[in-house]
């Protein structure tokens, strides 16, 4: 009896607490990730560049302090409709996008689309691409690439939203 007394107090103590609390994780360098980047809309990569964003914004700032590019290396994999917001003559169309992974890419991060995906599917040629993108024989393969040498894979999750923030509080 003494034993159930002592857990259930141990339990309310636990649940007395006035809000949640927050934990510093002890992120280590060298912090690796591979990124999967394949969307239905082109549009998606908007809100999945900014969870690439977020690696950095994290990792690069106290208590971590990590530098883009030696401490965080992210190599991002795109093979889905969002591979035409690359190409050279939609550029103005995606200026913003252009912009953000240009940015990027002075952190280290790598840009690499499917070749196979781009010339088969989209009818690009290289030479459709800027410098800041890179071919790759294959998504899938080059995936397993970067996993193989221990980047973990990040797929980012976008959906569409039906109700405000607001409407949601």
């Amino acid at each position: 009896m003494r034993v159930i007394l002592l857990i259930l107090s141990f339990v309310g103590i636990l649940f007395s607490q006035e809000g949640a609390r927050f934990v510093q994780t002890p992120y280590q360098a060298p912090f690796r990730a591979v990124v999967e980047f394949y969307f239905d809309e082109p549009e998606k990569i908007r809100p999945a560049l900014e969870w690439v964003s977020n690696i950095i914004h994290v990792l690069s700032r106290e208590p971590y302090e990590f530098i883009p590019g030696e401490d965080i290396d992210i190599v991002v994999i795109i093979h889905g409709t969002e591979i035409a917001t690359l190409v050279k003559k939609n550029r103005e169309k995606y200026r913003d996008i252009w912009d953000r992974i240009e940015g990027m890419e002075m952190y280290g991060v790598k840009f690499k689309v499917c070749s196979m995906a781009a010339e088969l599917l989209y009818g690009y040629k290289k030479e459709d691409f800027p410098a800041f993108v890179e071919l790759v024989p294959s998504a899938i393969t080059e995936l397993l690439h970067w996993q193989q040498k221990g980047y973990a894979l990040l797929i980012p999750r976008v959906y569409e939203r039906k109700r405000t923030i607001e409407e949601i509080r």
